[in-house]
């Protein structure tokens, strides 16, 4: 037990939360999207929190906003709520970042305050937007193809981590991620196969083939999405992007692997499925 600090409060914790997500998600597309938004907006805000440069602050209040109608657009977009027509407005209205810059005094790095904000909706919003494509990959909403994605991800994160910590011995990207390692992904990439294995039997939405081929972008994606947040954590000097979730750190380092994961699983449901 002296190998998993905190093992406890992170058993714990992606218990109670995990059994909310999964409930949402199962219950009806209402409740999918109110908690994909919930997520999406408290990652966005944990974002925009951590980032910082000198003489340049994001826009925090207004990129919210504008994730916030990114993710519900598209929601309501993909769910035949409304057309697809309102989604050429974000960009018109996302454009006044630049005008709000103008009135912002005592800033001495007004663009790179603006490329904060915006980064902020790309790197979270988009990806959580992104979503929708999947749970509406194949017309109406799908509760296996999302929950299916997010098992995997978890599977992944799982194996990943108690082999990681147990055998890990080879270093995987060290410069960025010390205590990642070539066994624990192989333990994450194993786990993920058996889940697959054993959820096909009553999840057919798609084919063995398709769920395989998601989980090898899972495992890959995700991976990287790891990667890419341990060098935006250390690029900022901080171990955890937030305190939100005990034993596992913030919302970002929950769902890290999940944002770059999600616009090549929504491709390529795209391209396969629909």
């Amino acid at each position: 037990m002296s190998k998993y600090p905190d093992i406890l409060a992170r058993v714990f914790t992606a218990t109670i939360g995990a059994l909310i997500i999964v409930l949402a998600i199962v219950k009806g597309q209402w409740t999918y999207f109110a908690v994909i938004l919930i997520i999406a907006t408290l990652a966005q805000r944990e974002f925009y929190r951590i980032v910082k440069s000198p003489g340049a602050r994001p826009l925090k209040n207004w990129g919210t906003i504008l994730g916030i109608f990114l993710v519900s657009c598209s929601f309501l977009s993909f769910s035949g709520q409304i057309s697809f027509d309102w989604l050429t407005i974000f960009i018109p209205v996302g454009m006044a970042t630049f005008v709000f810059k103008l009135f912002q005094k005592n800033e001495t790095g007004p663009f790179i305050g603006t490329a904060f904000t915006w980064l902020g909706i790309i790197y979270v919003a988009l990806p959580f937007s992104m979503m929708h494509v999947v749970g509406f990959a194949r017309g109406t909403y799908d509760f296996q193809l999302v929950l299916g994605c997010l098992l995997l991800h978890w599977a992944h994160d799982v194996g990943a981590y108690f082999v990681g910590v147990r055998y890990g011995r080879t270093k995987l990207f060290e410069r960025l991620s010390p205590k990642k390692s070539w066994e624990g992904l192989l333990g994450g990439t194993l786990l993920t196969i058996i889940v697959i294995l054993v959820g096909s039997i009553w999840a057919d939405s798609l084919q063995l083939w398709q769920w395989m081929a998601i989980g090898l972008l899972v495992v890959v994606a995700g991976t990287l999405g790891d990667l890419v947040e341990s060098q935006l954590k250390r690029s900022l000097a901080l171990k955890d992007s937030g305190r939100s979730i005990p034993g596992h750190g913030g919302f970002l380092d929950r769902f890290d692997g999940l944002l770059i994961s999600t616009p090549f699983i929504a491709a390529f449901l795209k391209f396969f499925v629909s």
